[in-house]
């Protein structure tokens, strides 16, 4: 029992098979020596260019090597600020009439160097496309299944039941198309994801994303200014650092146990490449949880308090000046913090499951004076 125990969950992953690939856990120096290309990468991807001097944190357990950006479709760096705010029209009645293009895709994508996984995509990226609207406008999302199973989009958020994306209502087969149509409430951080079944199998390969709809100011005159900070291209919200975070795990021999852990996708993706913060800017993060086969995941942030928003679905905090917080799978919320009164460095931030952290769940805010 102990041996069966022992290749199924960490060992063979992180001794044996990782190092067959090339992909195996750094003691020391090596987190250095897979330094990345300067500024080229913080112009095109926003991350730091700072040398990653921390790489020693939590015993230096990180992947040596680099994940193929290109070969995936999607870059850790790119996937905290891209948002898909569709195709923006007017129905007749002259309502904002947002429409999204997702197709699902069978795509093998890698999470860590030389590691891979076969997954279910939606726009052939884990996870999908980060999908932005504003409260009150008509979302028309235009949904084919180009992958070989059944699939869905089930939002979390207000609308019929024939737009579930449960069967009978939005799940359909390989070669088909389905348009989901509704009103963007209420406005705060969601998630969408497949609802096809068995459910544990199309979450884990890779099928969900977020959803935010942002708050429309004149809905809320007496939170007007808190509103606008959220709206996405105003010049409140502009003064914001925004990312888009999605706590997942990878169970890449199938045994029901993830021996990768990551937020979007790459394990230690953020600690290699540190995220660049300016000092003087407030951030935002929208971040949700989609860990299978785990019961909780959590958010520490080092050297720090943050005010956090359940749910996004209130314009004040639901908790103040708190440095973790934990969610259960589909559990989201924006976190609000700043770095004003600090000295620039490298801060950490990672679950408080050590476990996580030392399995490719952990990154490094890089805090600098002014962008380079």
């Amino acid at each position: 029992m102990w041996f069966r125990e022992a290749i199924s969950r960490r060992g063979l992953l992180w001794g044996g098979a990782a190092a067959a690939t090339g992909s195996v856990i750094s003691a020391g120096t090596s987190f250095g020596q897979n330094a990345h290309d300067g500024h080229t990468a913080v112009a095109r991807t926003g991350y730091s260019s700072a040398p990653a001097d921390h790489g020693g944190a939590h015993g230096a357990m990180i992947t040596v090597g680099e994940v193929d950006d290109i070969r995936n479709g999607f870059a850790p760096a790119a996937l905290l600020t891209e948002w898909d705010t569709g195709t923006v029209s007017r129905t007749p009645d002259g309502r904002v009439l947002r429409t999204f293009e997702v197709d699902a895709i069978d795509k093998e994508i890698e999470i860590a160097p030389g590691i891979f996984f076969p997954a279910w995509t939606y726009n052939g990226r884990v996870p999908g496309p980060s999908l932005r609207a504003t409260e009150g406008d008509r979302l028309r999302i235009v949904f084919r299944n180009l992958g070989s199973h059944p699939h869905s989009m089930h939002f979390h958020g207000i609308h019929a039941a024939r737009m579930d994306g449960v069967p009978g209502a939005g799940l359909i087969g390989p070669g088909e198309e389905f348009v989901y149509e509704f009103d963007a409430r209420p406005f705060g951080c969601h998630l969408y994801h497949c609802h096809a079944l068995p459910l544990k199998r199309h979450i884990h390969k890779g099928m969900y994303g977020l959803f935010v709809i942002d708050p429309d100011p004149q809905r809320h005159p007496e939170f007007a200014d808190v509103a606008r900070s959220r709206l996405l291209g105003t010049q409140e919200n502009a003064a914001w650092q925004e990312f888009a975070m999605v706590m997942n795990a990878f169970d890449t021999n199938f045994d029901s146990e993830n021996e990768i852990y990551a937020v979007n996708t790459v394990a230690h993706a953020y600690m290699k490449k540190p995220i660049r913060i300016v000092r003087d800017r407030p951030v935002r993060i929208y971040l949700a949880n989609i860990v299978e086969f785990d019961p909780v995941n959590s958010f520490h942030l080092h050297a720090n308090f943050f005010d956090y928003f359940e749910q996004g679905t209130t314009l004040t905090p639901t908790l103040k000046t708190v440095d973790l917080i934990t969610q259960v799978q589909a559990q989201r919320g924006i976190l609000e913090f700043t770095y004003a009164e600090h000295e620039p460095g490298l801060y950490m931030f990672h679950p408080h499951q050590s476990e996580f952290t030392e399995l490719g769940w952990v990154g490094m805010f890089d805090v600098v004076e002014t962008v380079a």
